[in-house]
């Protein structure tokens, strides 16, 4: 898979906020389904359709033991991610601080008139 399309499934799999508020829970350690769906109020074939978006991007894997399925998170899947965001941030950094140049320049200029 190409960079482009590994970073839309990841955005498109962090865009939901029930999604991120599961990977929140689940910074904290390991959890079973049942209980990160206790603080949310939705059937559970729904919470089990966050949980395969959230799989199928690669950002928690599930393993089951017995009749419990386990859900970890997995830290390095963020990678991409932050690494794109790392990038915007470098070039709008940049562009600020072209800016910020140009601004002084032309306050230096307005100052010797």
């Amino acid at each position: 898979m190409s960079a482009e399309p590994r970073l839309d499934t990841l955005f498109q799999a962090l865009a939901d906020p029930t999604r991120r508020a599961i990977l929140s829970a689940l910074a904290r350690g390991p959890q079973s389904v049942s209980d990160l769906a206790q603080p949310f109020d939705m059937a559970l074939p729904s919470l089990m359709g966050h949980l395969r978006k959230l799989e199928a991007a690669g950002l928690i894997e599930t393993r089951k033991d017995g009749r419990v399925r386990t859900c970890a998170i997995v830290p390095e899947a963020f990678a991409p991610v932050r690494g794109w965001l790392d990038e915007q941030r470098a070039l709008w950094e940049g562009r600020l601080d072209r800016l910020e140049d140009y601004v002084n320049r032309l306050m230096e200029e307005k100052s010797r008139d």
